[in-house]
């Protein structure tokens, strides 16, 4: 089990090598569902890295000499999947996807500072953004951090941000019923939250 404060550190260290190089990015996953949901577990560290469409190479080759690949075709599987799985030096996983899609770049146009520690700062996806990414992802783990982003966020999250977003991206993946389900979780918030004293 690899400690919360280590895993943020090193989310930091990353960071580093990106503001360095001025490359656009900001975190999601488990690291922004600290941020905006209720903090959990989380033993890797997920980002969005702007890449574009043609020129992934030089990004994946520089990280690739920063970062330990965590599988023998790390370099082929990204190209293809849009993904690179690497490990920091510490012994913490990261994924770095490689954004190119108009949403991407919009949540990395977003994400703002967050201070997790006294002179620490992660630069994260939105509230709304990151609920976005959690419904498309759509796992169980997924919905449980949307309904608590809702609880916690409640009536703090631009939500027609949020559907405009989702929208058009479910129907890209043939799974809009995922939309259905968002309404009747956030339903089911409000209602929860109305009734308590």
């Amino acid at each position: 089990m690899i400690h919360l404060p280590r895993v943020l550190a090193a989310a930091g260290e990353v960071q580093h090598f990106l503001q360095e190089r001025r490359w656009p990015f900001c975190f999601i996953g488990g690291i922004a569902v600290q941020r905006w949901g209720e903090p959990r577990m989380t033993q890797d560290v997920d980002l969005t890295l702007l890449t574009g469409f043609g020129g992934e190479e030089q990004f994946v080759d520089l990280l690739l000499k920063e970062l330990n690949p965590r599988r023998p075709d790390a370099r082929e599987f990204a190209l293809s999947r849009r993904v690179l799985l690497v490990r920091t030096r510490g012994g913490v996983d990261v994924d770095v996807a490689l954004g190119a899609f108009p949403f991407e770049e919009r949540s990395i146009r977003r994400a703002s500072k967050w201070a997790w520690a006294e002179g620490q700062c992660l630069i994260t996806c939105s509230g709304e953004d990151l609920v976005v990414h959690k419904v498309f992802a759509g796992r169980d783990l997924d919905w449980g951090d949307v309904e608590r982003v809702l609880i916690r966020q409640h009536g703090k999250l631009e939500l027609a941000q949020v559907r405009s977003e989702l929208k058009p991206l479910l129907e890209l993946k043939g799974e809009t019923e995922a939309m259905d389900k968002f309404e009747r979780m956030l339903a089911k918030v409000d209602r929860r939250l109305q009734t308590q004293p």
